[in-house]
């Protein structure tokens, strides 16, 4: 799910729109359902309200006047790289048999028969 201060893609018509930051997410008097504020970037700015429950925040097609309308969460460049780079070291260690937590351990006394 979004949360404050994520920037998202507005899909309209299933096509990319305009971009938005969340400013405030609060919840709705309907349980499930959350008032999204959105500053929209346009000139000049413009500031939105939207009543989407969580599937909608998760980027689960809805319609607004009939219009397929569609929430994308934008990861920066270099969060994305940082992401993956953790990836990768996380199945190196596992392709490794070796953890953090748990090291892989040689004995002194296997070591000498060597």
């Amino acid at each position: 799910m979004v949360t404050t201060h994520d920037i998202v893609l507005i899909h309209v018509d299933n096509k990319p729109g305009f971009y938005a930051r969340i400013e405030d997410l609060t919840t709705d008097v309907k349980p499930g359902w959350w008032q999204a504020r959105l500053m929209v970037f346009t000139f000049p700015l413009q500031m939105f309200t939207w009543i989407l429950d969580e599937s909608q925040l998760d980027g689960a097609p809805f319609t607004m006047g009939g219009t397929p309308i569609r929430m994308e969460r934008i990861v920066s460049p270099v969060e994305q790289e940082r992401i993956q780079q953790e990836q990768g070291e996380k199945e190196q260690r596992e392709h490794s048999g070796r953890h953090p937590g748990n090291p892989k351990v040689i004995s002194l006394s296997e070591r000498r028969k060597k």
